[in-house]
């Protein structure tokens, strides 16, 4: 269950992240989930499962002012983009483990004009290649 809201970066900034109402159709809907196919579009699907976490480990932050006329309210302060990971699990035909795909991926952060930060999609998912399978 995804709680409502959630830190970003316990250690450094402590700042809380929403889950706004949003965030399901820009998720599911957004012109970059458009383009996803095969196991990049399976990867963002099961990644809603963990963005609790994927949020809580972010670092990386890039700050870029709004400049849609669209987004004047919603994210009349800017937007954030912090870097995240997460992994999905391989199972063999036995059903056991047999690897986990670790993906990276880009959290994007809307900053409301009430002054509160919204978790708005999670974009460029990129399968890490530097972990060898044994791992």
């Amino acid at each position: 269950m995804i709680k409502k809201e959630t830190t970003i970066d316990k250690q450094e900034t402590n700042e809380i992240v929403y889950f706004g109402k949003d965030l399901p159709d820009e998720y599911a809907h957004s012109e970059y989930t458009s383009t996803l196919k095969g196991a990049n579009a399976k990867a963002k699907a099961n990644a809603s499962q963990g963005l609790g976490v994927m949020i809580e480990i972010a670092s990386n932050p890039k700050f870029r002012a709004n400049d849609k006329p669209k987004h004047a309210v919603n994210a009349a302060n800017g937007w954030y983009r912090y870097e995240s990971r997460f992994a999905l699990l391989v199972y063999d035909n036995k059903g056991d483990i047999e690897r986990y795909n670790v993906f990276q991926v880009y959290m994007i952060i809307r900053h409301d004009l009430n002054g509160k930060k919204y978790l708005y999609d999670l974009i460029n998912i990129k399968k890490e290649t530097s972990i060898p399978p044994s791992c």
